[in-house]
Protein backbone atom coordinates (compact mmCIF):
# COMPACT_ATOMS: atom_id res chain seq x y z
CA UNK A 1 0.00 0.00 0.00
CA UNK A 2 2.82 2.37 0.90
CA UNK A 3 4.46 1.70 -2.49
CA UNK A 4 1.24 2.66 -4.26
CA UNK A 5 1.01 5.88 -2.25
CA UNK A 6 4.62 6.74 -3.08
CA UNK A 7 4.02 6.02 -6.78
CA UNK A 8 0.92 8.24 -6.81
CA UNK A 9 2.88 11.03 -5.10
CA UNK A 10 5.69 10.80 -7.65
CA UNK A 11 3.21 10.84 -10.53
CA UNK A 12 1.49 13.89 -9.03
CA UNK A 13 4.80 15.74 -8.78
CA UNK A 14 5.71 14.83 -12.35
CA UNK A 15 2.34 16.03 -13.66
CA UNK A 16 2.47 19.19 -11.53
CA UNK A 17 5.96 20.07 -12.72
CA UNK A 18 5.00 19.35 -16.31
CA UNK A 19 2.08 21.80 -16.00
CA UNK A 20 4.09 24.36 -14.03
CA UNK A 21 4.54 27.68 -15.80
CA UNK A 22 8.10 28.93 -16.21
CA UNK A 23 8.28 32.68 -16.65
CA UNK A 24 11.86 32.52 -17.90
CA UNK A 25 10.87 30.57 -21.00
CA UNK A 26 7.58 32.31 -21.83
CA UNK A 27 7.99 34.15 -25.11
CA UNK A 28 7.92 37.90 -24.60
CA UNK A 29 4.91 39.70 -26.04
CA UNK A 30 5.51 42.33 -28.69
CA UNK A 31 4.33 45.92 -28.15
CA UNK A 32 1.28 45.20 -30.30
CA UNK A 33 0.51 42.06 -28.32
CA UNK A 34 0.82 44.01 -25.07
CA UNK A 35 -1.67 46.60 -26.31
CA UNK A 36 -4.10 43.85 -27.33
CA UNK A 37 -3.68 41.91 -24.09
CA UNK A 38 -4.00 44.73 -21.56
CA UNK A 39 -6.70 47.01 -20.24
CA UNK A 40 -5.17 49.93 -18.35
CA UNK A 41 -6.98 51.90 -15.67
CA UNK A 42 -5.00 55.08 -15.05
CA UNK A 43 -4.83 57.57 -12.21
CA UNK A 44 -6.88 55.57 -9.75
CA UNK A 45 -7.05 57.43 -6.42
CA UNK A 46 -6.13 55.27 -3.43
CA UNK A 47 -6.19 58.17 -0.95
CA UNK A 48 -7.42 61.72 -0.57
CA UNK A 49 -4.18 63.43 -1.61
CA UNK A 50 -3.85 64.26 -5.31
CA UNK A 51 -0.47 62.48 -5.44
CA UNK A 52 -1.95 59.22 -4.16
CA UNK A 53 -2.67 57.70 -7.55
CA UNK A 54 -1.86 54.46 -9.33
CA UNK A 55 -2.23 52.79 -12.72
CA UNK A 56 -3.42 49.19 -13.00
CA UNK A 57 -2.45 47.06 -16.00
CA UNK A 58 -4.98 44.24 -16.24
CA UNK A 59 -3.77 41.26 -18.27
CA UNK A 60 -6.15 38.98 -20.14
CA UNK A 61 -3.57 36.21 -19.70
CA UNK A 62 -2.75 36.52 -15.99
CA UNK A 63 -4.78 33.49 -14.86
CA UNK A 64 -3.06 31.36 -17.50
CA UNK A 65 0.13 31.84 -15.50
CA UNK A 66 -1.42 29.67 -12.75
CA UNK A 67 0.97 29.57 -9.78
CA UNK A 68 3.02 32.38 -11.36
CA UNK A 69 0.04 34.71 -11.44
CA UNK A 70 1.76 37.42 -9.44
CA UNK A 71 0.51 40.96 -8.94
CA UNK A 72 3.47 43.29 -9.45
CA UNK A 73 3.40 46.52 -7.43
CA UNK A 74 6.07 48.96 -8.61
CA UNK A 75 7.24 52.26 -7.07
CA UNK A 76 9.37 54.83 -8.89
CA UNK A 77 12.58 56.46 -7.67
CA UNK A 78 13.44 60.14 -7.28
CA UNK A 79 14.65 60.55 -3.71
CA UNK A 80 11.08 60.75 -2.33
CA UNK A 81 11.18 64.24 -3.88
CA UNK A 82 10.79 64.16 -7.68
CA UNK A 83 9.62 61.90 -10.56
CA UNK A 84 6.37 59.92 -10.96
CA UNK A 85 4.96 56.62 -12.21
CA UNK A 86 5.27 57.58 -15.88
CA UNK A 87 9.04 58.13 -15.72
CA UNK A 88 10.34 54.60 -15.14
CA UNK A 89 8.13 52.31 -17.16
CA UNK A 90 11.19 50.39 -18.34
CA UNK A 91 11.01 48.57 -15.01
CA UNK A 92 7.47 47.30 -15.59
CA UNK A 93 7.80 46.47 -19.30
CA UNK A 94 9.41 43.05 -18.69
CA UNK A 95 6.40 42.00 -16.57
CA UNK A 96 3.95 43.21 -19.22
CA UNK A 97 5.82 41.14 -21.81
CA UNK A 98 5.11 38.06 -19.69
CA UNK A 99 1.40 38.88 -19.30
CA UNK A 100 1.45 39.71 -15.60
CA UNK A 101 -0.86 42.13 -13.76
CA UNK A 102 0.99 45.30 -12.78
CA UNK A 103 0.20 48.19 -10.43
CA UNK A 104 2.34 51.30 -11.02
CA UNK A 105 2.28 53.61 -8.00
CA UNK A 106 2.70 57.30 -7.23
CA UNK A 107 3.28 58.28 -3.61
CA UNK A 108 3.44 61.58 -1.75
CA UNK A 109 6.62 63.55 -2.47
CA UNK A 110 8.66 66.15 -0.58
CA UNK A 111 7.00 65.13 2.70
CA UNK A 112 9.50 62.60 3.95
CA UNK A 113 10.21 58.89 4.02
CA UNK A 114 7.63 58.03 6.76
CA UNK A 115 4.71 59.36 4.71
CA UNK A 116 5.96 57.88 1.42
CA UNK A 117 6.42 54.51 3.11
CA UNK A 118 2.94 54.60 4.61
CA UNK A 119 1.53 55.13 1.13
CA UNK A 120 2.54 51.65 0.01
CA UNK A 121 0.56 50.14 2.89
CA UNK A 122 -2.38 52.32 1.84
CA UNK A 123 -2.03 51.07 -1.75
CA UNK A 124 -2.10 47.41 -0.72
CA UNK A 125 -5.02 47.92 1.66
CA UNK A 126 -6.91 49.85 -1.02
CA UNK A 127 -6.41 47.04 -3.52
CA UNK A 128 -7.63 44.52 -0.95
CA UNK A 129 -10.70 46.58 -0.04
CA UNK A 130 -11.63 46.94 -3.72
CA UNK A 131 -10.61 43.54 -5.02
CA UNK A 132 -14.17 42.51 -5.79
CA UNK A 133 -13.76 45.01 -8.63
CA UNK A 134 -10.11 44.47 -9.56
CA UNK A 135 -9.83 40.69 -9.18
CA UNK A 136 -6.06 40.74 -8.62
CA UNK A 137 -4.16 37.92 -6.93
CA UNK A 138 -3.29 39.65 -3.66
CA UNK A 139 -1.99 36.45 -2.08
CA UNK A 140 0.97 36.59 -4.48
CA UNK A 141 2.31 40.16 -4.56
CA UNK A 142 5.72 41.21 -5.85
CA UNK A 143 6.82 44.46 -4.19
CA UNK A 144 9.39 46.19 -6.35
CA UNK A 145 10.89 49.54 -7.17
CA UNK A 146 13.92 51.57 -8.10
CA UNK A 147 15.94 53.66 -5.62
CA UNK A 148 13.49 55.40 -3.23
CA UNK A 149 10.69 53.15 -4.48
CA UNK A 150 12.81 50.07 -3.83
CA UNK A 151 13.47 51.29 -0.31
CA UNK A 152 9.73 51.68 0.30
CA UNK A 153 9.10 48.18 -1.06
CA UNK A 154 11.87 46.78 1.16
CA UNK A 155 10.70 48.45 4.37
CA UNK A 156 7.15 47.16 3.88
CA UNK A 157 8.44 43.73 2.84
CA UNK A 158 10.57 43.29 5.95
CA UNK A 159 8.20 44.93 8.44
CA UNK A 160 4.91 43.28 7.40
CA UNK A 161 5.44 40.45 9.91
CA UNK A 162 6.80 42.72 12.65
CA UNK A 163 4.46 43.80 15.45
CA UNK A 164 6.45 46.98 16.17
CA UNK A 165 5.96 48.58 12.75
CA UNK A 166 2.82 50.79 12.89
CA UNK A 167 1.47 50.55 9.31
CA UNK A 168 -0.52 47.31 9.24
CA UNK A 169 -1.68 45.38 6.17
CA UNK A 170 -5.14 43.90 5.90
CA UNK A 171 -5.50 40.16 6.27
CA UNK A 172 -5.32 38.25 3.01
CA UNK A 173 -2.44 40.27 1.58
CA UNK A 174 0.52 38.03 0.79
CA UNK A 175 3.94 39.38 -0.17
CA UNK A 176 5.58 36.76 -2.37
CA UNK A 177 8.90 38.58 -2.69
CA UNK A 178 10.68 41.94 -2.87
CA UNK A 179 12.72 43.05 -5.90
CA UNK A 180 15.01 45.96 -5.10
CA UNK A 181 16.97 48.02 -7.62
CA UNK A 182 19.43 50.32 -5.78
CA UNK A 183 17.08 51.05 -2.88
CA UNK A 184 18.44 51.73 0.64
CA UNK A 185 18.31 48.70 2.92
CA UNK A 186 20.63 49.97 5.67
CA UNK A 187 22.69 53.06 6.42
CA UNK A 188 20.02 55.69 5.75
CA UNK A 189 22.18 58.08 7.77
CA UNK A 190 24.97 57.54 5.22
CA UNK A 191 22.54 58.16 2.35
CA UNK A 192 21.28 61.30 4.09
CA UNK A 193 24.86 62.56 4.43
CA UNK A 194 25.58 61.88 0.73
CA UNK A 195 22.69 64.12 -0.29
CA UNK A 196 23.25 66.79 2.35
CA UNK A 197 26.91 67.19 1.35
CA UNK A 198 26.17 67.37 -2.37
CA UNK A 199 26.80 70.80 -3.92
CA UNK A 200 23.87 70.48 -6.35
CA UNK A 201 20.98 72.43 -4.77
CA UNK A 202 18.27 69.87 -5.57
CA UNK A 203 20.36 67.09 -4.01
CA UNK A 204 20.65 69.00 -0.74
CA UNK A 205 16.91 69.71 -0.88
CA UNK A 206 16.34 65.96 -1.20
CA UNK A 207 18.61 65.37 1.80
CA UNK A 208 16.65 67.83 3.93
CA UNK A 209 13.36 66.33 2.82
CA UNK A 210 14.18 62.70 3.65
CA UNK A 211 12.81 63.21 7.14
CA UNK A 212 11.51 66.77 6.65
CA UNK A 213 13.48 69.48 8.40
CA UNK A 214 16.82 71.25 8.40
CA UNK A 215 19.79 69.13 9.34
CA UNK A 216 20.11 65.45 10.11
CA UNK A 217 17.39 63.20 11.51
CA UNK A 218 18.00 61.56 14.87
CA UNK A 219 19.36 58.02 14.95
CA UNK A 220 16.18 56.42 16.31
CA UNK A 221 14.11 57.85 13.46
CA UNK A 222 16.62 56.73 10.86
CA UNK A 223 16.80 53.21 12.32
CA UNK A 224 13.02 52.91 12.19
CA UNK A 225 13.14 53.18 8.39
CA UNK A 226 16.14 50.95 7.74
CA UNK A 227 14.72 47.68 6.32
CA UNK A 228 17.52 45.73 8.00
CA UNK A 229 16.01 46.73 11.37
CA UNK A 230 13.11 44.37 10.72
CA UNK A 231 14.92 41.62 8.86
CA UNK A 232 14.24 38.04 9.99
CA UNK A 233 14.11 34.54 8.53
CA UNK A 234 10.35 34.78 7.98
CA UNK A 235 10.62 37.71 5.57
CA UNK A 236 9.71 37.08 1.93
CA UNK A 237 12.49 36.24 -0.55
CA UNK A 238 14.59 39.20 -1.68
CA UNK A 239 16.19 39.99 -5.02
CA UNK A 240 18.65 42.90 -4.73
CA UNK A 241 20.53 44.64 -7.56
CA UNK A 242 23.14 47.32 -6.83
CA UNK A 243 26.43 48.67 -8.14
CA UNK A 244 29.80 49.46 -6.59
CA UNK A 245 29.90 52.89 -8.27
CA UNK A 246 26.54 54.05 -6.93
CA UNK A 247 27.04 57.69 -5.92
CA UNK A 248 23.66 58.05 -4.17
CA UNK A 249 23.21 54.85 -2.17
CA UNK A 250 26.79 53.70 -1.43
CA UNK A 251 27.61 50.03 -1.86
CA UNK A 252 28.92 49.97 1.73
CA UNK A 253 25.34 50.35 3.00
CA UNK A 254 24.37 47.03 1.40
CA UNK A 255 27.11 44.85 2.91
CA UNK A 256 25.33 43.66 6.06
CA UNK A 257 22.03 43.14 4.27
CA UNK A 258 23.70 41.27 1.40
CA UNK A 259 25.42 39.01 3.91
CA UNK A 260 22.09 38.21 5.57
CA UNK A 261 20.52 37.39 2.22
CA UNK A 262 23.47 35.27 1.15
CA UNK A 263 23.03 33.05 4.20
CA UNK A 264 20.16 31.49 2.24
CA UNK A 265 21.04 31.64 -1.45
CA UNK A 266 18.27 29.20 -2.32
CA UNK A 267 15.76 31.78 -1.11
CA UNK A 268 17.42 35.11 -1.97
CA UNK A 269 19.43 36.55 -4.86
CA UNK A 270 21.99 39.36 -4.76
CA UNK A 271 23.41 40.88 -7.93
CA UNK A 272 26.33 43.20 -7.20
CA UNK A 273 28.01 44.83 -10.21
CA UNK A 274 31.58 46.07 -9.59
CA UNK A 275 31.15 48.56 -12.44
CA UNK A 276 27.47 49.30 -11.78
CA UNK A 277 26.14 52.78 -11.08
CA UNK A 278 22.94 53.85 -9.32
CA UNK A 279 20.72 53.29 -12.34
CA UNK A 280 21.23 50.13 -14.43
CA UNK A 281 22.04 50.51 -18.10
CA UNK A 282 19.69 48.98 -20.67
CA UNK A 283 21.98 45.96 -20.97
CA UNK A 284 22.32 45.58 -17.21
CA UNK A 285 18.56 45.83 -16.81
CA UNK A 286 18.00 43.15 -19.45
CA UNK A 287 20.41 40.85 -17.63
CA UNK A 288 18.77 41.59 -14.28
CA UNK A 289 15.32 40.63 -15.54
CA UNK A 290 16.65 37.41 -16.98
CA UNK A 291 17.79 36.57 -13.44
CA UNK A 292 14.55 37.89 -11.90
CA UNK A 293 12.38 35.47 -13.88
CA UNK A 294 14.65 32.57 -12.93
CA UNK A 295 14.35 33.76 -9.30
CA UNK A 296 10.54 33.86 -9.56
CA UNK A 297 10.41 30.42 -11.19
CA UNK A 298 12.03 28.92 -8.09
CA UNK A 299 9.21 30.14 -5.86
Amino acid sequence: MSKIICLVSVLFLVIFNACSVKLAIIKDKSNDEIKANYTVKRDVSYGVDKEQQLDIYFSNDAKKLRQKNFTVVFLHGGGYYISDKSKEERYIQPYLKKGMNVVNVNYRLKRGIPLATRDLTEVLNFLKANNATYQLNLHNIILTGFSAGAHIASIVGTSANNAVYPNKLYKGIGIACVINFSGPVDGLDVVEEVFMNNKTPVMKDIGNALFVGDGYANKDTVAKYNPITYFDKNDPPFFVWHGAKDDQVPASTFVKFDNLLNENKKKNKVIFLPDGFHSPSALELKGAYKEIFIFLDKM
